[in-house]
């Protein structure tokens, strides 16, 4: 899920800063062009760690509004976020609605589907912001810390609000964390 990666990229440093082209100045300039950002390749990037290495810088001629801007490429380590298929994550729910719950999972929410919490029927209470069994008397609710393991994944790098992860909790070890606790005081005292 999170992993520090070397990447390589080409900055834009304005006429203002070319004084001092440092390490920590080309740091700065790279968290804010890239902190945030999705790539397909690498996922979504965090933070940018260190800077290792600025190459010569070159002067694009033509480039309009870009005047006196010389570009640098440097080599840097980051940290990004990258959910892979199958992974079991451990997160919070942020929201409720009628039909599941999105989990926080990183810079981004999960879908868990009501039809992936349990095998009983979960009814939605809007009032208190939860699901319910009445079988069980299990809820799950915003703050709930739950397990579950990522089933799907469409990630948009254009507008990476619009990625979609969906979860499931309906396998063995899954679930709301206090559920998953009763089960195992359960079953020793069972034993």
């Amino acid at each position: 899920m999170y992993k520090r990666v070397r990447l390589t990229d080409t900055i834009e440093v304005p006429p203002h800063l070319l004084a001092d082209v440092s390490s920590t100045m080309v740091k700065h300039l790279l968290q804010d062009k890239l902190e945030g950002r999705l790539d397909e390749e690498v996922g979504s990037i965090v933070s940018v760690t260190e800077v290792h290495d600025i190459g010569d810088g070159r002067v694009l001629p033509g480039r309009r509004g870009h005047e006196g801007s010389v570009y640098y490429e440097a080599d840097f380590d980051a940290i990004t976020f990258d959910p892979q298929m199958q992974e079991v994550i451990d997160g919070e729910v942020v929201e409720i609605v009628s039909f599941g719950a999105f989990v926080g999972i990183g810079p981004i929410d999960g879908l868990l589907h009501v039809s992936q919490i349990s095998d009983e029927y979960l009814a939605y209470d809007e009032e208190g912001q939860m699901l319910a069994s009445r079988e069980s008397n299990q809820t799950l609710g915003v703050g709930d810390a739950v397990r579950a393991r990522i089933v799907t994944k469409s990630i948009d790098e254009r507008n990476p609000r619009d990625s979609k992860i969906g979860l499931t909790a309906k396998q063995v070890g899954l679930g709301k964390h206090g559920w998953l606790r009763e089960e195992r005081e359960a079953a020793a005292a069972g034993e």
